[in-house]
């Protein structure tokens, strides 16, 4: 009897931390992680599409890279016979000088996609990072969260007893921590609670809305620092 009653009160202790989930938000959060779940294959297949789009862009910077130093010999090799054909050289190397502006200028331009493009590449390799991180918080706090439920049955049996009914009520004291959520707070309140600028709350706010915490980051609207002072605190749920 005694062991029957010590497994209630360990029961009851565990409902009083944990708490149980309803099935209605149990759904809830299976639907948010499918969600992150889509979200991520997206961010999955855009991360693929970028890497072709880099290896294109690599192709074509070295396509005219090659196409620049041709014409480059080209016109070297005309200027050395300038003085036979002068006339006619004139305007080959004028055409050639063109065509190696144009080549140069596609070139740098071909440079600075390239840099973009590994710059963004880098930043879904980031944002694919913390959805995976986000979505295993989540399927662990489903795990914690859904073992309670199937402990409410024996619980119910073992209530039967006064005594063991004092600890949730002890534990149902405690408040819970309120999150800010940063997709409908006001600026004021962002600066206030999470003590951040008024620039940067600002930015927070014109950005909106947020599908994970982590955008924050990936949008460049707060440096990794600010995102890691403020992110146990804030929420994008409703």
């Amino acid at each position: 009897m005694r062991h029957v009653w010590m497994a209630g009160l360990a029961l009851m202790s565990a409902m009083a931390v944990s708490g149980c989930v309803s099935d209605k938000k149990y759904h809830e959060a299976l639907a948010d992680a499918d969600t992150v779940r889509g979200d991520l294959e997206r961010a999955r297949a855009q991360k693929n599409a970028l890497e072709q789009q880099v290896k294109t862009l690599k192709d074509l910077n070295a396509k005219f890279g090659s196409e620049s130093q041709i014409a480059r010999d080209e016109l070297q090799r005309i200027q050395h016979g300038r003085d036979k054909e002068r006339d006619t050289i004139e305007v080959r190397t004028k055409e050639l000088e063109d065509k190696v502006k144009h080549l140069t200028a596609q070139n740098r331009n071909v440079k600075q996609e390239y840099e973009e493009a590994r710059r963004h590449n880098e930043q879904l390799k980031s944002l694919v990072a913390r959805y995976q991180k986000e979505m295993k918080e989540r399927s662990r706090a489903l795990s914690s969260n859904s073992a309670p439920s199937e402990l409410t049955a024996p619980l119910s049996r073992a209530s039967a007893s006064p005594k063991p009914a004092s600890p949730p009520a002890k534990a149902a004291a405690s408040p819970a921590v309120s999150l800010l959520n940063i997709n409908n707070a006001p600026v004021t309140d962002l600066v206030l609670t999470l003590g951040i600028t008024q620039d940067v709350a600002d930015r927070i706010v014109s950005n909106r809305p947020y599908r994970v915490k982590g955008e924050l980051v990936a949008k460049n609207v707060v440096p990794k620092d600010v995102f890691d002072d403020i992110k146990d605190r804030i929420t994008v749920s409703p």
